[in-house]
């Protein structure tokens, strides 16, 4: 069951693809997964892409618009496990757990994915394209309904501020500082604790 103000995941089956373009479509996953890892993604360019994977612009430019694009398809797979765990797995990231523990889980959670993909993250959160994601409005949803059920008055203005910390700038700034991931996930659940635990006192 769908947790209540959380959008189901896409479940839907797709078209069925043909083998040529389930190959090309591997290729450039594959071609740009090594870009992104190797250079900074805010650098990588569609021509780059293309010229990696082996395919030519048209066929590239027929399934991704851009290199946003392509990041924000490599980093689906592993924000969707996030997504199940929210949905349905076991407390306190999933639900059952008083609101701060789940968000301070939460927190926790995206630490850890931006630790083994932040190349993806940075790649596909370039500029404003963070907001413009799927994903993102599924973190939206579930901050706000941990928010709503802690009884945190006026929750939607706070939502965007409780996930500005997991951007992949800020992320990799912090590590940049010397940072390590178990200091940034405490000092997140402390956040957590302080703008729910506290209200829900």
């Amino acid at each position: 069951m769908n947790t209540p103000g959380l959008p189901l995941l896409n479940t839907s089956s797709a078209p069925v693809e043909r083998a040529d373009a389930a190959r090309n479509r591997a290729k450039v996953l594959a071609a740009a997964a090594e870009l992104f890892t190797t250079r900074d993604p805010r650098t990588v360019t569609m021509d780059d892409v293309a010229k990696a994977a082996g395919v030519g612009r048209g066929t590239l430019y027929r399934r991704y618009p851009d290199v946003v694009s392509i990041a924000v398809a490599l980093l689906d797979e592993h924000e969707r496990v996030v997504q199940e765990h929210l949905l349905s797995g076991e407390p306190p990231l999933g639900p059952g757990a008083p609101p701060a523990e789940r968000l301070a889980a939460f927190y926790g959670a995206m630490v850890d994915l931006l630790d083994t993909h932040a190349p993806l993250v940075l790649g596909a959160e370039t500029g404003g394209a963070r907001f413009r994601t799927g994903a993102y409005q599924f973190w939206v949803a579930h901050v706000r309904s941990l928010l709503v059920e802690a009884g945190v008055p006026q929750p939607d203005s706070l939502v965007d501020p409780l996930l500005a910390p997991l951007a992949a700038e800020v992320y990799q700034h912090q590590r940049e500082r010397g940072l390590t991931s178990e200091e940034i996930k405490s000092a997140l659940a402390r956040l957590a604790i302080g703008v729910i635990g506290s209200a829900a006192a």
